[in-house]
């Protein structure tokens, strides 16, 4: 497929999905959260899993708080996105706290993240990281991944494989209505290893 083509398909796959997440109730997205937390806690990569990334939620995605809560819990060490926004570069950093995030300041997409100026422990220079979650608008059985578009995740996981030889094994949480058929990808995009949703297989 030609990457205008590709392109093209993105918007129009964007757009349905879009559409898709706005006719969700308020309720249906906490049901699915729900067994999705479930889902995560009974993973065998969560479980053995020390160092974590996860994303903080949009009201379109996953609602991640209850997993946020579980990992402190489970004395894992939590880290964030923090998205630069003149460019796609995102770092990893600690969460100190489930407690913190409602003090953290917001972003113009209305996300909790620390201030850039604000230093914090970062991912890639204490260690790297064992599991990323991974948010997205859509996914396929296969494990690609349709983003928002502005290949943050994409640049990180490349970065991974250029720092270390690997990448962490990728969860990609998803409700069940973001499920494609088929995803179109480039060669920019990076395969997500495992697509959590209502009716994945359990782990």
């Amino acid at each position: 497929m030609a990457a205008a083509a590709v392109r093209s398909a993105k918007q129009s796959l964007r757009a349905e999905l879009k559409q898709r997440l706005r006719a969700l109730s308020a309720e249906e997205r906490r049901r699915q959260s729900r067994l999705l937390t479930e889902k995560v806690i009974a993973h065998s990569q969560y479980q053995k899993s020390k160092r974590i990334s996860i994303f903080l939620s949009m009201p379109d995605e996953i609602d991640t708080e209850e997993i946020i809560k579980d990992m402190f819990q489970r004395g894992k060490t939590c880290f964030i996105p923090r998205y630069q926004f003149q460019s796609n570069h995102m770092d990893m950093v600690r969460l100190a706290s489930p407690e913190e995030i409602s003090s953290l300041p917001k972003t113009s997409w209305n996300i909790h993240q620390p201030g850039e100026d604000e230093v914090r422990e970062e991912a890639f220079s204490t260690g790297g990281l064992d599991l990323i979650f991974m948010p997205g608008l859509g996914f396929d059985k296969q494990g690609n991944r349709l983003g928002r578009g502005r290949g943050y995740y994409d640049a990180y996981l490349r970065r991974c494989l250029q720092h270390w030889g690997v990448k962490p094994y990728v969860l990609a949480l998803a409700f069940k209505e973001q499920i494609c058929l088929q995803v179109p990808v480039d060669e920019n995009d990076v395969q997500v290893d495992e697509v959590l949703y209502e009716d994945s297989s359990a782990p």
